[in-house]
């Protein structure tokens, strides 16, 4: 591990002025629970000259839910405590569901959702259910604010949109539609404290009283440099009545949108199979959630 300055300032005009300092991409690095970030930098994949700890400036630590705004999410909130706030548990299942996936339960007392987009990992678990409700990142630095569409975040693996003097400062969740539903799902070769081979989030919006699907937001994780929305299974749900037939047709859809690689942990050919597999599920998950189980 390269030698590295650490600070921790205590307010975003401090944060604004380590930033500010920055010499370039990667000069300067964020830290909430460090899982991802202090392994990095062990093994010189990321060589910061400064770390900075944003865990003590109150902007970040920021967890609270809006009406007609919906959900604020601070860099600094770990997934437990998101995952135990009740505007996620009673609004995000998708959300509630991916947070409790990420590591352990003490890598979830330190890790949060801002790190893990920050991170910019193509399996990352809690992207998808954020793709699927529209969430946006409000991107801070010394340049001022600026808020970004999450799924535009991404550039490529490990890349993002942030440019050398802006971090993360929360993620905003729009409120979810009126008779919506949202869940996501992975598959992984262990049980647990493993890497998604593949992961898809959905969520669909039901007209009242009906099977008919207004909206529908698939979004894909592990299968592509980047997590994806599957545009063509969205086209296959949206305006019809949501049937099993139609799920069937939305699985086969949702692999249009993914690149997926072979590696040790599976082949593209058998990831394909997996988006076609957990689209289903999901789908069949966000039906039941509605009271309109199907298949």
């Amino acid at each position: 591990m390269k030698p590295f300055t650490y600070v921790a300032p205590t307010s975003l005009q401090e944060a604004h002025q380590v930033l500010a300092r920055a010499k370039g991409p990667g000069d300067v690095r964020a830290l909430v629970g460090g899982s991802d970030l202090i392994d990095q930098m062990r093994v010189n994949r990321r060589t910061p000259s400064v770390v900075l700890d944003i865990k003590r400036i109150p902007e970040m630590k920021r967890l609270e839910w809006v009406p007609g705004e919906g959900l604020h999410v601070g860099a600094a909130v770990c997934c437990t405590d998101t995952v135990q706030f009740a505007a996620v548990v009673q609004n995000y299942s998708s959300i509630h569901e991916s947070c409790q996936l990420v590591g352990s339960t003490q890598i979830q007392n330190r890790a949060s959702m801002a790190g893990n987009i920050g991170n910019s990992a193509p399996s990352a678990d809690t992207v998808p259910g954020l793709i699927t409700f529209g969430a946006k990142v409000l991107v801070t630095g010394p340049r001022g604010h600026r808020e970004v569409l999450l799924e535009s975040f991404f550039t490529g693996p490990g890349q993002n949109v942030l440019a050398p003097d802006e971090i993360i400062q929360e993620v905003i969740v729009p409120p979810p539609p009126a008779n919506s539903s949202g869940h996501y799902l992975r598959f992984i070769p262990r049980n647990e404290m493993d890497i998604a081979v593949a992961g898809v989030a959905s969520m669909i919006v039901l007209a009242p009283r009906t099977r008919r699907c207004t909206t529908a937001r698939i979004a894909l994780a592990s299968v592509a440099p980047t997590p994806v929305r599957a545009r063509a299974a969205e086209a296959v749900l949206e305006g019809k009545e949501i049937t099993a037939a139609l799920i069937r047709e939305a699985g086969e859809k949702a692999v249009e949108a993914a690149s997926p690689i072979s590696d040790v942990r599976g082949s593209a050919e058998y990831r394909r199979e997996l988006v076609k597999v957990l689209t289903r599920r999901t789908l069949g998950m966000c039906m039941e959630s509605l009271g309109q189980k199907v298949g």
